[in-house]
């Protein structure tokens, strides 16, 4: 999987399901891109590939969004708003890295001194037309 063409919304949420068959307790995520580039739809996509039937919020404001789910949770980070690093340990980063949890990160560059290494690294690219997306994916 290592690069697409997404052309539209429908289409992130496929490549969504795709990455989610790759998901597997213990392993982090990281995704990259612009503001607007697809990062939380890639996650709904994700999401509703696992059986997630609830809201799925961004998690922009509140840091961390948790989606309890049949073999996992799956821990949503959005950095966007991370004034230092300091914030994410205060409010337990530790405790979502778990053995039996995913943690899908948007903005890691934000504090990267302090996560983990990511399992999966995912790049959004929003082409000068303006049209589509390109997906860069890169297992580690």
């Amino acid at each position: 999987m290592p690069e697409h063409f997404i052309a539209d919304e429908k289409a992130m949420l496929g490549l969504g399901g795709e990455l989610a068959r790759k998901l597997r307790p213990g392993m982090v995520v990281f995704l990259q891109g612009a503001l607007g580039a697809g990062k939380t739809t890639l996650v709904r996509g994700i999401l509703r590939a696992l059986g997630y039937e609830g809201v799925i919020k961004s998690p922009t404001y509140t840091l961390v969004e948790t989606y309890p789910l049949e073999e996992f949770n799956l821990f949503h980070f959005d950095l966007y708003r991370l004034g230092n690093p300091q914030e994410l340990l205060d409010i337990g980063l530790e405790d979502y890295l778990q053995a039996n949890a995913v943690c899908l990160i948007e903005w890691p560059e934000k504090a990267k001194q302090i996560l983990p290494k990511a399992d999966i690294f995912c790049t959004i690219e929003i082409p000068k037309t303006g049209v589509g997306r390109r997906i860069i994916l890169h297992e580690e």
